[in-house]
């Protein structure tokens, strides 16, 4: 099973928890592993078509996917996917 790391902004939607373990042979299947898990993230993480949100970024092993192969990216069981919503805002 390949670590998925949870940023504070998502754990709410994922149990409180900081990190689950979730079986996998591509990060896509990992998402969607954690998604079956915790359904409430599914409209955060994927668009309608199952594609990754815009503002979405994922890592393996410290490596975006967008510069692997997004979605589709194999995954190991010694793998840690991060998830990270980018974030912007702040005073004018």
């Amino acid at each position: 099973m390949s670590t998925v790391r949870i940023p504070p902004v998502l754990r709410p939607a994922a149990g409180q928890n900081k990190q689950v373990d979730v079986s996998g042979a591509t990060v896509g299947e990992v998402i969607e592993g954690l998604i079956g898990r915790y359904p409430n993230l599914r409209q955060q993480l994927l668009t309608d078509e199952g594609g990754l949100n815009r503002f979405v970024n994922v890592y393996l092993n410290d490596q975006d996917i967008r510069y692997l192969g997004e979605l589709a990216t194999p995954v190991d069981d010694r793998d840690t996917v991060v998830i990270l919503p980018a974030m912007a805002g702040g005073a004018g």
